[in-house]
């Protein structure tokens, strides 16, 4: 049974630990940055940032709002950027998991179609030109372990286990904090594997906090590398 992440922004204080347990974990290089007046640090992803936690400044009936945002790869159930891709080499789905993940082989393919696709504008390119992303920590969830960003949550707000019991606990989530704020919401939540609650509504936390809608360019471009990926293979083997 596939694995899921269940994300309850109402409970997050923006500490940033899961952001710096992805760092370690990963061993990846901190960004250099400046401080541009929020705790947002840094401005947006990078080859080496997969975890960001975004802050939004709100005032919502009246009140100052904190938003937090913990913004990551959605690992979804029907990945556009696997289809765009068409090489199970470079970007392919953990079975077991459902993770998606990607290789260094990703540097053979087009990054700019790959990037475009995705709704949650989440994948980024290295020089190298291989792309980066979060990968579930599929090294640590194949050995039993939570993945670092939920292990090190000291809030509650992340949360991971077998899909259905994340969507059963997001749900009875839902209902608690429907009764603060009737804009509370699932975010995707069939469609992806990194299920958000928000009490508020989605654009105000981030404009990719829900899938954006593709342009009419990039869906035809999918649905045409769908239409003629059979021939491409069938002529790859034959060569």
């Amino acid at each position: 049974m596939s694995k899921s992440f269940f994300v309850d922004t109402t409970v997050c204080t923006a500490c940033r630990g899961c952001q710096v347990a992805c760092k370690q974990w990963k061993n990846l290089p901190a960004e250099n940055t400046v401080n541009r007046g929020t705790i947002e640090n840094p401005a947006d992803f990078s080859f080496n940032t997969y975890k960001l936690v975004r802050m939004r400044e709100e005032v919502i009936d009246g009140k100052l709002r904190w938003l937090f945002f913990p913004d990551q790869c959605r690992h979804c159930v029907e990945p556009p950027c696997l289809d765009t891709a068409g090489d199970k080499s470079s970007i392919y789905k953990d079975e077991a998991t459902g993770a998606v993940i990607y290789t260094s082989k990703t540097k053979g393919l087009n990054a700019k179609e790959i990037i475009e696709s995705c709704p949650y504008n989440i994948p980024r390119k290295g020089k190298n030109g291989a792309l980066a992303k979060c990968d579930m920590c599929l090294d640590r969830v194949q050995n039993g372990l939570l993945p670092a960003c939920v292990k090190t949550c000291p809030t509650g707000a992340m949360n991971f286990g077998e899909r259905e019991e994340m969507l059963s606990l997001a749900n009875k989530r839902l209902g608690e904090v429907k009764m603060i704020s009737s804009a509370a919401m699932l975010l995707d939540a069939d469609d992806v594997r990194v299920i958000y609650l928000v009490a508020y509504k989605p654009e105000l936390y981030h404009k990719f906090a829900v899938a954006s809608v593709f342009d009419f360019g990039i869906t035809r471009q999918m649905a045409l590398a769908k239409m003629f990926r059979p021939v491409k293979n069938i002529a790859s083997g034959l060569m």
